[in-house]
């Protein structure tokens, strides 16, 4: 198949974070797919560009995976200026997009696939799809706009409506849905969005990388380079943004602190210096690193090296229905969950039995459930293997990369 990809957050091929599209694309093209990505240029986590792109409206990169051509197109450097900048990001992006897919790729497409949000994309992909006459399948990853509605980042009521108008249009174009999550699909179809229509592809756990490092990686080695030797580690890997909300973690550290557990936190975002600032007030210094994003395939290093993996967003209703990416990841790396998430995602890990769940944004809590496992070494790490088995039978990456293929085929016909 020839597949056009639009995914305004398409990262770098050696990027850190999470990588579900850059790993089902690199997949696909190992299986002879050509897949042409059209990303933007400012990183999603640090809402900066790379040196390469500044003055560039399109840069094209054809040197990332066998049969796949990334490119990246104009996005405003206002993303992280406030609302109305990131506003405006979005719909730099989303005509940047259909400029480049119009002049910029070449050939037929079987597919056009876009990945939400922003949800703007999907106005790139409909005016592309019209215009190449080709169907478009499209990817519910968060539930937009009322996640946005919901964190406080979009408050303009007319905005809101617009915004939900959209969504409707998007729904009723595309050939297919996709969704990350079972309460995704149930909140479509309260929105009268067809059953038949939507299809439910997941995250996914990525096992290759951690069993790369299974022979001849030194967990405890690493652990002692990084000068937290005889810690309590609890790694975060992602970003430090207003829905990941890692001041819980902050709070909840000043009821360990006669304890060894560390927090360590990598990656970028938006509220990382206050988060930096804030740890330094408090004096909790002893008990957090901050570290840069790292590339995926050094990733797994830190968190093999920890005794547990932390999955933290803000309290509100929307995140109940969905899966933190992350979770895989410390799954595939028999690490167990510190989840502060409730809905689907504490589901998961509760049947998985690979962690557990504290109550976001309940300092309190998040201390108790920590104090209660850590001097259980035995009990985590059958957590961990726990997590593994279940992840191998049910999220495993190359499976379920088939059965989106196989969805995308049939969008086709």
């Amino acid at each position: 198949m020839r597949i056009l990809l639009i995914h305004q957050y398409f990262l770098e091929k050696n990027d850190g974070g999470g990588s579900r599209f850059n790993e089902m694309v690199r997949y696909w093209s190992s299986q002879g797919h050509h897949i042409t990505v059209l990303a933007g240029m400012v990183h999603y986590a640090t809402g900066e560009k790379l040196e390469k792109y500044k003055g560039k409206f399109s840069y094209t990169d054809t040197d990332f995976y066998p049969n796949v051509e990334v490119i990246r197109s104009h996005v405003s450097e206002s993303y992280n200026a406030n609302f109305l900048g990131r506003l405006w990001a979005y719909f730099s992006f989303m005509f940047s997009a259909i400029w480049v897919g119009l002049f910029k790729t070449k050939g037929k497409y079987d597919i056009i696939l876009v990945t939400s949000p922003p949800l703007f994309v999907g106005a790139s992909a409909y005016t592309l799809s019209r215009i190449k006459r080709i169907s478009f399948v499209f990817e519910v990853r968060d539930l937009w706009p009322e996640s946005a509605v919901d964190t406080g980042v979009l408050t303009n009521k007319y905005i809101i409506k617009l915004a939900y108008w959209f969504e409707q249009f998007l729904y009723k174009k595309a050939k297919r849905i996709n969704v990350l999550t079972p309460a995704f699909r149930d909140k479509l179809v309260q929105k009268n969005v067809p059953a038949n229509k939507i299809c439910f592809i997941p995250n996914a756990a990525d096992f290759s990388l951690a069993e790369k490092l299974q022979d001849d990686f030194n967990p405890e080695a690493f652990k002692a380079q990084l000068g937290l030797e005889n810690k309590f580690v609890i790694t975060y890997v992602g970003a430090h943004g207003v829905a990941n909300h890692l001041i819980q973690l902050v709070d909840a550290a000043k009821y360990l602190q006669h304890t060894n557990v560390v927090f360590q936190l990598i990656g970028a975002g938006m509220k990382k210096q206050e988060l930096i600032d804030e740890v330094n007030a408090q004096k909790l210094t002893e008990q957090f690193v901050f570290r840069d994003s790292v590339p995926k395939s050094e990733v797994f290093k830190y968190i093999l090296a920890s005794d547990m993996g932390a999955s933290v967003l803000k309290k509100v209703d929307t995140f109940k229905t969905i899966y933190s990416n992350k979770t895989f990841d410390y799954m595939s790396c028999k690490r167990p969950v510190l989840l502060a998430i409730d809905g689907v995602s504490r589901t998961l890990v509760e049947e998985a039995n690979c962690g557990i769940y504290v109550e976001p944004e309940n300092a309190k809590a998040i201390a108790q459930g920590i104090l209660e496992v850590y001097k259980q070494p035995e009990h985590l790490k059958q957590l961990g293997e726990n997590g593994y088995a279940y992840a191998r039978k049910h999220f495993d990456r190359f499976k379920l990369a088939d059965e989106y293929l196989e969805e995308l085929e049939k969008a086709t016909r």
